[in-house]
């Protein structure tokens, strides 16, 4: 029902009509360690380990062997009957699908696009032997193809390759000598490939595939965005056919925006028009295949379509000889011999090949398990370190650059009804086919056409901007990661970027452990359950009890934070407290022993007509000299509640015991025990009494090991639940208060009469004798 204003009232859930009802007994850890048998953890030695890891059977064998080649687990239960035909068109589509990709994104890497098509074959081979998934596509992608391209270009930049000129005509004139600058950036290319090849594999041997769960969606969200962003600007520059320097590092992608504009007027108009209007009859079209794709069996491949046309086209009105359009030109047919990459190079190319093999693994792993989920099996992750480590160290020695997994591509092998890597494998087929026979067919080809293509496909991580609203409603530290990493990738280049936002996501964990929330908690009325007192209304507080959740680990980063949470719940400072308290004992006994004050079974009392010194102001500052007094010299019992006879500010301690919710401390180092231990010994001195609850048997080890434990801390108040903790401490004030006080306690008062008056004579006796006593003990 829709009330004023337009607001619609929240529906009323129903209530569960079940209750239960359970008896048992108040259960501290001791308790229940007594009654229940705890099982001791099987200990082995280093030797047992070994020997036991180092074992091995026939069963044993082949399990490692099916581990290491998943081909020998899933191409036995191929159902050919059922897959084959599927495979079949799957591999056609994608085939022609990477073909073209795999030229287009040759130009992100900065290698002749033959190159490209050497990336989008030889990864597929050893994949198809080593990978678990049965879906991804194997090849190049356009945000790791433009890390690889930012490698290459910052060692092998064109100022590298310029030779005098040999026509004589003019001095000093230079050519760019492109075969030479060509074969240097193939080599730089296929080198780190190799490289990214090497750490992936020591990566996978191992088993640190969980390296890849640091880069969360809002990370990789914000980074492939802004790899898109600066895809495009590599690309536009082709589309128009104008030429910039070659930037690298900070800033690199702002200062080759604005010179293509300051260049803007050299645009070549057919370059241009070719690639806008491939740009919008592709994604027109990707468009109607995404929502028609119920009724289409297959995706129209667009990109071949528009390519052929292309290319007819270009080949046809001579577009090169009359409009000055870039063309592919020379594109050899067949494959080149292996060949030996810069081993020398691997240390110029360390770090970024450190970043690149992280990324290149995180996006396919990622591609990878929504596939694997939604068809209902599993990918191992250490086992795809393996499987593309080896796939681009073979890739390496075939002049290929880096090789993950496109979504484009991988979504088209999936949709056309693709079941296996038989349909990659096929693909690769098709690819082949496209390196021997089609490579002069595709000479006339305009360079601004492949990168329209590359752009078109660049739609899906364009889009992701539209889940920065959706996280901040979500999330707001999580939206916070996706913009910082995506501006940090835009300015300090991807892989310095890539670095910066894992650092900031990073940090906002540890800010989120140091500062964590924590709560005060209340009880439903009549109930064992507990919950914040500051999100509901309606609950109960224990008299004399304060009950802290602290919702964090416990270490050496947040134990001051876990100090002050502490001393918000309770409403004081323990050892403030304290040092007041002994700053007004010291003052007591000053005016004791000056005979200002005088001590009796009713508390104390100031002589009639004497200044009391007592009453002077109190600047509030600490006394070190004053503090130092060891606790059992004070044997006078107050009451620190009630009214003073000197102007101390002592806090007011309104609890008897404090109960600490452990239920979501995960783990205490040395420093965490320590802390805990030393704020029970500080409300211990104020007579607080400190509880925990709900700790995990992992922590409470870790506390007995941290030597936690003494005569003063002991097991008997550790309990099982909060409940348990606070029927326990009512047990105990029902019990105080049915008994009678054996301790005489000296209360100190202030009054300005004098009582003597009022006593009998044989009370005077009896008052001296107390006094005597008291000024005995304090002397003493």
């Amino acid at each position: 029902m829709a009330g004023r204003g337009g607001r619609s009232e929240p529906p009323q859930l129903a209530e569960y009509s079940c209750s239960y009802a359970v008896s048992r007994p108040v259960y501290s850890e001791l308790a229940f360690q007594q009654q229940r048998e705890r099982r001791l953890p099987e200990r082995r030695t280093l030797r047992d380990s070994l020997a036991r890891s180092c074992s091995c059977s026939r069963k044993r064998a082949f399990g490692v062997v099916k581990a290491l080649l998943p081909i020998l687990d899933w191409l036995p239960k191929y159902r050919v009957k059922e897959w084959l035909l599927s495979d079949i068109i799957s591999g056609v589509s994608t085939g022609l699908v990477g073909t073209l990709q795999g030229m287009a994104y040759a130009l992100l890497a900065a290698v002749p696009v033959q190159f490209g098509l050497y990336s989008a074959f030889f990864p597929i081979l050893t994949y198809f032997v080593f990978g678990t998934s049965r879906h991804i596509s194997v090849g190049p992608f356009p945000v790791v193809s433009l890390m690889v391209g930012s490698v290459v270009l910052s060692m092998a930049p064109d100022d590298h390759f310029l030779v005098p000129s040999g026509n004589g005509s003019a001095l000093n004139s230079t050519t760019l000598d492109t075969g030479t600058r060509d074969a240097a950036r193939v080599l730089l290319a296929s080198t780190l490939t190799l490289l990214v090849g090497i750490i992936q594999l020591v990566f996978g041997g191992l088993q640190i595939g969980f390296i890849v769960r640091y880069l969360a969606d809002p990370l990789v969200g914000g980074f492939t965005t802004a790899a898109a962003f600066q895809v495009l600007v590599s690309q536009l520059k082709i589309v128009l056919n104008v030429s910039t320097k070659n930037y690298n590092g900070i800033l690199s992608i702002i200062y080759t925006l604005i010179e293509i504009f300051q260049n803007i007027g050299d645009t070549n108009i057919a370059d241009f028009i070719a690639g806008l209007l491939t740009i919008i009859v592709c994604m027109a079209v990707k468009e109607l295949n995404d929502r028609f794709k119920h009724r289409i069996p297959v995706p129209i491949p667009i990109e071949v379509i528009v390519t052929i046309i292309a290319t007819a086209i270009s080949y046809g009105a001579n577009l090169e000889k009359n409009y000055n359009a870039g063309i592919v030109k020379s594109i050899p047919s067949g494959f080149l011999p292996p060949v030996l990459p810069s081993v020398g190079l691997f240390s110029d190319m360390l770090a970024a090949s450190f970043s690149i093999a992280v990324v290149a693994y995180a996006i396919a792993v990622s591609v990878g398990k929504v596939y694997a989920t939604k068809h209902d099996y599993v990918i191992d992750g250490n086992q795809e370190f393996i499987a593309f480590g080896i796939s681009n160290v073979f890739s390496g020695f075939f002049s290929c650059f880096v090789a993950t997994t496109a979504l484009s591509r991988t979504a088209v092998q999936e949709s056309t009804g693709g079941k296996t890597q038989v349909a990659g494998l096929i693909s690769a087929v098709i690819v082949m086919v496209a390196i021997v026979a089609l490579g002069k067919l595709l000479e006339p080809l305009q360079k601004s056409v492949l990168a329209a293509v590359v752009i078109a496909n660049l739609k899906g991580m364009f889009m992701q901007v539209c889940d920065v609203p959706r996280l901040w409603k979500q999330n707001k530290t999580d939206a916070v990661i996706w913009v910082f990493t995506c501006i940090m990738s835009i300015i300090l280049g991807l892989d310095l970027g890539l670095l910066a936002g894992l650092l900031f996501a990073l940090l906002t964990v540890v800010l989120r452990v140091q500062f964590p929330s924590w709560n005060g908690l209340g009880s439903v009325p009549s109930t064992d359950i507990y919950k914040s007192i500051t999100h509901y209304k309606n609950l109960e507080e224990p008299e004399g009890v304060k009950i802290l959740r602290f919702s964090s680990p416990i270490f050496y980063g947040n134990v001051d934070g876990f100090k002050k949470c502490v001393n918000s719940t309770v409403g004081f400072d323990a050892i403030r407290v304290y040092n007041k308290r002994l700053k007004a004992l010291r003052r007591i006994q000053k005016l004791i022993k000056k005979g200002q004050l005088r001590a009796t079974k009713n508390g104390i009392i100031s002589d009639v007509g004497s200044s009391n010194n007592a009453f002077e102001p109190d600047e509030d500052v600490e006394e070190p000299e004053e503090l130092n007094i060891p606790t059992k010299e004070i044997e006078i019992q107050v009451d620190w509640n009630s009214e003073l006879p000197v102007k101390v500010n002592v806090p007011k301690v309104p609890i008897h015991s404090l109960v600490l919710d452990c239920g979501a401390v995960s783990f205490l180092d040395v420093v965490g025990v320590r802390s805990l231990r030393m704020i029970v010994k500080e409300f211990q001195r104020i007579d607080v009494n400190v509880y925990f609850a709900l700790l995990q048997d992992d922590v409470l080890e870790k506390m007995e090991q941290c030597g936690f434990f003494d005569d003063n801390i002991r097991k008997d108040r550790f309990f099982l639940t909060v409940h348990d903790a606070i029927l326990h401490l009512q047990n105990q004030v029902k019990s105080r208060e049915g008994q009678d006080s054996l301790l005489e306690t000296i209360t100190l008062i202030q009054d300005c009469k004098d009582p003597l008056e009022l006593m009998e004579a044989e009370m005077k006796e009896e008052e001296l004798d107390v006094q005597d006593e008291a000024m005995r003990r304090l002397a003493s």
